[in-house]
């Protein structure tokens, strides 16, 4: 569930700290309050987008933190994966945003990126915007919200039917880029063979370009190598005033003196180990110098080389790995063109073999959606006449796409009928903006049993929504409430007056600043704002006690819903 929201610098939040209870939260305040701005907040930190101004004026950057509580073992794995630690079942997401326009995610501390706070917020909350109802207009989301119902076996039928199609593509394209006429063949033969020549007339090895490259900067530069490597000689171990003969010197002074001392042994033993040091040094740097012998010829040779490697390399625009696998293609498109019927007769039985298993797939993955469309349909329906829909008829339409793809071949559609006597017809030609509202909620009391998202954000779920059916909506917000954590915004008192947590959103202004408020409500407070609700700039002793007899009978239909839900259970 959602713990708290603190929110700084935000539009028009000033800073607010609030913290959400457990089941139905109801936020509300007056028309132009901020309510929006809240859910906003929520948005953006879970990596929504936001407006180039949403820091507060004269800000320089805004914060917003949500804390969640959660036991879901997926949840634990996402972050366990990212290496991030989880204490106490505990997230702190948090997002800072600069007036510049930059962002910054944080997962409890740890920096993240803005694509993996949206994956785990899939898994922490579901939040239903006020145009989110919107989509049930587009034909194309029907078979996302079926398949989101059935789950289960389709997900696994669903994962081999993409990988399927993905294949069936690759083949299509390779058939179809194969196809070429007998002269163009020829041609493409002709030339192929000239690269393939050579590239095999150089005889490449991986890696060697790096290799010529450093023998060649050791040629070209010989000559100060053996001038330098000949000073160094002189000066640490030729003549009188070398190094070596120094500290023979040296050793053998204290040499003289180290037997009266335990100390001065030590110090022996260190500088007669410099000395040896220096020797062994010297030997080596002299079997160098004499190694150091006329290598032009051998500058030539490797000069060459590295011009026939940086040749190819350039012309490919590869390294001489890359050069050596365009080596293998042309030899596999030689192959192909001397053997070219059999070659395609090969490419369109593997087409045919897996169209056939793509087929099957499909199949498979439209029979797992026909059976679970039976229940949704029935579910769906019995929620919706929960929501005063009485006489509602729906179905899901299968029809068959004119094409494979990644999802199948079926295409769905929810049909609806309001009225009796009326057929069946696409949501887009019979729903008003009202009815939308009821059927998104409907479907979000239905899949609600088939995940585990804790906490759901409803903004405005009510829009268009008024009497008896906003008392049944308010009762579906009920339900909703006792199996997981409701956050609602709403401008009806039924719905509010259920809440089990009330908060008021609230504007104020110095005249220079306006800023929003959030702060929860004790029971008489929500009364009085159910009173607000009910009756608008008036608020009467009869208003007042409308909105309790309102507030007592909410919650007695929340124990009728309760006991309805254990039944059910």
């Amino acid at each position: 569930m959602l713990v708290s929201l603190h929110a700084k610098n935000f539009a028009i939040i000033d800073e607010i700290e609030v913290f959400f209870g457990e089941h139905l939260n109801i936020i509300s305040g007056e028309t132009g309050a901020g309510k929006s701005v809240i859910i906003g907040s929520v948005n953006a930190a879970l990596g929504g987008k936001v407006p180039k101004d949403v820091v507060r004026a004269g800000c320089e950057q805004a914060l917003v933190e949500l804390v969640f509580e959660t036991g879901q073992e997926r949840v634990r794995d996402m972050l366990v994966q990212k290496g991030l630690s989880m204490e106490e079942d505990e997230i702190l997401i948090s997002r800072k945003i600069t007036s510049t326009g930059k962002t910054l995610y944080r997962v409890n501390g740890e920096v993240v990126s803005g694509a993996f706070v949206k994956e785990l917020a899939g898994e922490l909350i579901d939040i239903h915007g006020q145009h989110e109802h919107q989509s049930l207009l587009n034909k194309s989301k029907h078979l996302k919200m079926l398949d989101r119902f059935v789950a289960g076996e389709l997900d696994g039928v669903k994962k081999k039917l993409k990988e399927s199609f993905f294949r069936y593509r690759a083949l299509q394209k390779e058939l179809s880029e194969a196809e070429v006429d007998g002269e163009k063949r020829i041609r493409e033969l002709s030339f192929l063979q000239f690269e393939l020549d050579e590239i095999e007339k150089a005889k490449l090895v991986a890696g060697e370009e790096e290799e010529l490259s450093r023998e060649h900067r050791r040629l070209a530069n010989a000559n100060t190598i053996k001038e330098t490597l000949s000073t160094v000689y002189r000066l640490s171990g030729e003549g009188g005033d070398s190094a070596a003969e120094q500290l023979g010197h040296a050793v053998r002074q204290l040499a003289k003196i180290e037997q009266y001392d335990s100390r001065l042994s030590d110090l022996y033993a260190s500088l007669e180990s410099v000395e040896g040091m220096v020797h062994d040094f010297n030997r080596e740097l002299n079997a160098y110098l004499d190694d150091c012998e006329d290598e032009g010829e051998r500058f030539a040779q490797v000069e060459e080389r590295l011009n026939v490697v940086n040749r190819l390399t350039t012309r490919h625009g590869m390294d001489v790995a890359g050069v050596l696998a365009y080596a293998e293609e042309c030899r596999e498109k030689i192959e192909r063109y001397e053997n070219y019927d059999q070659y395609i007769e090969n490419l369109e039985k593997k087409c045919k073999k897996e169209e056939e298993e793509l087929k099957n797939l499909c199949s498979q993955a439209s029979a797992l959606r026909r059976e679970g469309a039976k229940e949704l349909v029935v579910r769906l329906t019995q929620a919706l006449r929960d929501l005063n829909f009485l006489d509602v008829r729906l179905s899901l339409s299968f029809g068959t796409c004119e094409n494979y793809t990644a999802e199948g071949t079926d295409d769905v559609e929810f049909l609806i009928s309001t009225n009796p006597g009326e057929e069946l017809k696409p949501l887009a030609r019979v729903a008003s903006g009202g009815e939308l509202s009821r059927i998104m909620l409907a479907l979000k009391s239905v899949f609600s049993g088939r995940d585990e998202i804790e906490t759901m954000i409803f903004d405005e779920i009510d829009v268009g929504v008024s009497g008896r059916t906003a008392q049944m909506v308010s009762e579906k917000m009920a339900g909703l409430g006792l199996k997981r954590q409701i956050l609602c915004i709403t401008h009806l008192p039924q719905i509010a007056s259920m809440a089990d947590t009330h908060f008021i959103i609230e504007k104020t202004t110095d005249g220079q600043k306006t800023k929003t408020g959030i702060r929860e409500l004790t029971k008489e407070g929500a009364v009085q704002e159910i009173a607000r609700m009910l009756g608008g700039v008036e608020i009467t002793d009869k208003v007042v006690e409308s909105a309790s007899e309102m507030k007592a009978m909410a919650d007695k239909k929340k124990q009728e819903v309760f006991a309805r839900e254990n039944e059910k259970c």
